[in-house]
């Protein structure tokens, strides 16, 4: 039984892994593009009397031509090198982007002042005059780039209020930002606004003081990262080198001013509100006209989700397409799904700036919210899908549903000085804890005796999908005012999660016949299971906000009227997704350990041919188009045989890596098929123990040594660890000391060097291997040639799919030059250089191959 539980993983996992790579192959793969370095000096000012120069990077499109453009914004902290892969992936999918540093970050020049109109708003207004005239970016009219705006956290708010202020931005897609800074900083959970609201004191002290010398949301992965960026400037003394730059890094002196006031008092001005909504899109109401798409994290105690919501409703307002997305991530931490988000974002700017049709699964996805799916049965780790709704319902969700507190009123007293306090929403505890909470994401939450009032209902007899702002009705007796903090716990399992690690603050004015007062907590994404319990927790103290100081003590009642939940049944999951992790480990080697996993059942698609017995591969008549119908394989038939290191060769398009993962069982042909050692290969197919594989870039599991991850590696294929020749392996890496330390420290070139090694463990007779090179340097790369040759001297087979014709040339006996999906021409590697016109000269092969393909000058 345990055998056979170990093969329904491993069968599991490979179908998962297979649904994966179907959309993994649909993306090209064309070399990284050269960004352009350019200073560009820009007037700003509210008198359009400041000078300011910004530091920026322009990645023209794959492709060549005039193509759309998008500007790409930076988070609070950061540079345009915190944008810079993003940058890439967007140009390779055929967009001219433009980065820059924002004023008083990185290189650029002038002082922060918060994405105002007067400031960030007229720079970006200048990026865009200089965009219009590159000869890379397709115009609507002259001086009119068709053009589309994206960043995270900073970078999002200067994406919305760029839109607000310049019609010629023509598609947004904000992440994790604010819709009102005031309100960001001085949450009021009774709606009665920033100016009562409570000091949201540590957030804001990364924000203004010193202490931003590193990303803003520590911890934070995918879109959190690229919202936070590098290294941050704002530390550094502005021009005046006074007193307050030394406070307040880079700021404006006004605005420094400004915080130096709220810090000192822990309560919002009028003069600071108003500051801080100029550069807020609740400043412009209708004004923000264009398609967009917000993506908002879960995880996320600094812009929570409902300013996400705020800004689709007034987008919405003014017929604007607008579409919502909550992804398992944010400031807090979390899964950032770097990947998804980065496919959702191009998807957008595909519809509105290409003018391409949505394709079917992405015509309804008005409201997309990650959730968790479970643990993968083959690695127990957590899986991510994504439920999907044709509308967006707001943070009052579709339906209703009433859960009853019990629980009688409650004292609960205010420490001396505020201090100790609970924990919740601490800037950075959920990124560095999060794991202890599961997928609650509540991190280390603590409540302090005494100091807290509790309300539970009755375990739930099924489970309750919470999507949107619970309400709740609460009485504070007592005298004067007094700030609290409500939350909302999940009671079950070995210990309460507090979902998202979110808590509602607010004031109120307590009498001694008792306060009524309304309660709308933070919006959450989450399901109580059957048989858990919700608990309502209103606390005194939070360690992340400002709180009361002076002692005093006031009774808490639930209000006889329930706790109001908000839901949506339209939400509809997705099949199971796969999130960063799974990639961890190549593709390839996942479906070795599955092939091996199913060795010894009876599990034959076809009978194997004897006459291939000896052949390690024979692909005939393969076929395989994409979705929009263009081939990306056409018709191709080839043979390798025992001892050949074959190079396969193309460019961009060619058909290379799909014809790669079809021989890896990763992805189905439409046509034709591959036979391995005789055996047609089909997803989970034993044959397919006896090929090692490297595809598309090197990726283990970060925190693990590079000895860890080659061992965890071996031990999934169940074969014993002397068939392994780990240390033959190791060598070949050549990695040293370095194999004790964690792969997150490695260089590409390390990784890649590790990831070939693995692709080498129990020494497989065919190995297919794709750009083996790439990060190594001369000698590695001298060194990786040899180990190639002498592997297959001794009877194996090598594939080498590459774009380093010279090397290809030295390594290779044999090669395979494909060209829009078509073979055209396969053979020795000396036949094609004898068949050269030499002009006199040695024949070489980059002079064929581009002869071959057309291009040759």
């Amino acid at each position: 039984m345990k055998l056979w539980g170990r093969r329904s993983a491993a069968l599991i996992t490979a179908a998962l892994v297979a649904a994966g790579a179907v959309v993994w192959a649909l993306w090209p793969s064309p070399p990284p593009p050269t960004g352009l370095d350019q200073m560009i000096p820009v007037v700003d000012g509210p008198r359009d009397d400041q000078r300011v120069t910004l530091d920026t990077t322009f990645f023209p499109p794959a492709g060549g031509g005039r193509r759309p453009a998008i500007l790409l914004a930076h988070g609070f902290g950061g540079s345009k090198a915190s944008v810079r892969d993003e940058a890439v992936r967007l140009a390779q999918a055929g967009y001219a982007v433009l980065t820059w540093s924002a004023r008083g970050f990185g290189a650029s020049t002038g002082q922060i002042a918060l994405n105002s109109p007067d400031y960030e708003v007229k720079d970006v207004k200048q990026l865009i005059d200089w965009l219009a005239k590159r000869p890379e970016v397709l115009l609507d009219k002259p001086g009119d780039p068709r053009l589309g705006a994206a960043g995270g956290s900073y970078g999002g708010a200067i994406t919305l209020m760029a839109a607000a202020y310049d019609d010629r931005i023509d598609a947004i897609v904000p992440q994790i930002t604010w819709y009102d800074l005031a309100d960001a900083l001085f949450p009021d959970a009774t709606g009665a606004g920033p100016r009562d609201g409570v000091f949201k004191r540590m957030w804001a002290g990364l924000f203004f003081t010193r202490a931003v010398d590193s990303p803003l949301a520590p911890g934070a992965g995918g879109a959190a990262a690229l919202a936070a960026g590098g290294a941050g400037a704002a530390g550094r003394p502005g021009p005046s080198g006074g007193p307050q730059d030394v406070q307040c890094g880079r700021f404006l002196p006004e605005i420094c001013a400004m915080y130096t006031e709220v810090a000192s008092t822990g309560r919002a001005t009028d003069a600071a509100v108003q500051t801080l909504r100029r550069s807020s899109p609740v400043s412009v109401p209708g004004r923000i006209r264009v398609p967009s798409l917000l993506i908002q994290g879960k995880r996320d105690s600094l812009f929570p989700l409902g300013h996400a919501d705020a800004n689709a409703k007034a987008i919405a307002s003014t017929g604007a397409p607008v579409e919502v997305a909550w992804f398992e991530g944010g400031h807090d931490g979390g899964d950032g799904e770097a990947d998804w988000v980065a496919d959702r974002t191009i998807g957008w700017f595909d519809r509105w700036l290409k003018k391409q049709a949505p394709s079917g699964g992405d015509a309804a996805q008005a409201f997309t919210v990650t959730r968790d799916g479970g643990r993968d049965p083959g690695t127990r780790r957590p899986v991510l899908v994504h439920a999907v709704s044709g509308k967006y319902p707001g943070l009052s969700g579709t339906a209703a549903t009433p859960v009853a507190l019990a629980g009688p009123a409650q004292p609960v007293a205010v420490p001396p000085g505020g201090s100790p306090a609970s924990i919740s929403s601490v800037p950075g505890i959920g990124g560095l804890l999060g794991n202890l909470g599961g997928s609650a994401g509540g991190g280390l939450t603590l409540d302090m005796p005494g100091q807290a009032a509790a309300f539970e209902s009755a375990p739930l007899t099924a489970p309750l999908d919470v999507t949107g702002t619970p309400v709740a009705d609460l009485t504070v007796s007592g005298e004067g005012e007094v700030t609290l903090f409500a939350k909302i716990y999940d009671v079950g399992g070995q210990r309460p999660a507090l979902p998202q690690g979110l808590v509602a603050p607010f004031r109120v004015t307590a009498r001694p016949e008792g306060t009524p007062v309304r309660v709308t907590l933070p919006a959450i994404d989450y399901r109580f299971a059957a048989g858990h319990r919700l608990r309502l927790v209103v606390s005194t103290t939070d360690m992340g906000y400002a709180s009361g100081t002076a002692p005093a003590v006031f009774r808490v009642a639930a209000a006889p009227a329930p706790l109001t939940v908000p839901t949506d049944p339209a939400l509809k999951a997705a099949a199971a997704g796969l999130s960063w992790w799974t990639w961890a480990l190549p593709l390839a080697a996942l479906v070795v350990a599955v092939a091996l996993g199913l060795t010894g059942r009876a599990r034959r698609r076809d009978a194997p041919d004897p006459a291939l017995a000896d052949v390690p591969l024979q692909i005939t008549g393969l076929t395989k188009r994409y979705r929009n119908g263009e081939l990306a394989v056409d018709d191709l038939s080839f043979r390798v045989e025992r001892g050949q290191v074959l190079g396969l060769l193309g460019p961009n398009g060619a058909g290379k890596t799909t014809t790669m993962r079809m021989l890896l069982g990763l992805i189905h042909p439409d046509a034709g098929e591959i036979r391995v050692f005789g055996h047609r290969v089909t997803p989970g197919d034993a044959v397919l123990a006896r090929l090692g594989s490297f595809v598309e870039g090197p990726g283990f599991l970060p925190h693990l040594s590079g000895r860890e991850n080659i061992d965890l590696y071996w031990q999934a294929t169940g074969r014993p660890r002397e068939e392994a020749h780990i240390e033959e392996a190791l060598e070949i890496a050549g990695l040293g000391a370095a194999l004790d330390r964690a792969v997150r420290t490695y260089s590409q070139g390390m990784r890649q060097r590790l990831a070939i090694a693995q692709a080498m463990l129990g020494l497989p007779d065919l190995l297919v291997l794709d750009e083996p090179t790439n990060g190594l340097d001369p000698p590695q790369i001298a060194e990786m040639r040899r180990v190639l040759i002498r592997y297959a001297a001794r009877g194996r087979t090598v594939i080498v799919s590459s774009h380093l014709l010279a090397e290809v040339e030295q390594t290779c006996d044999h090669v395979v030059v494909m060209h829009r999906g078509r073979l055209v021409t396969a053979g020795p590697v000396t036949d094609l250089l004898a068949a050269a016109p030499s002009n006199g000269a040695p024949g070489r092969l980059e002079d064929v191959f581009l002869d071959l393909i057309g291009t040759k000058p």
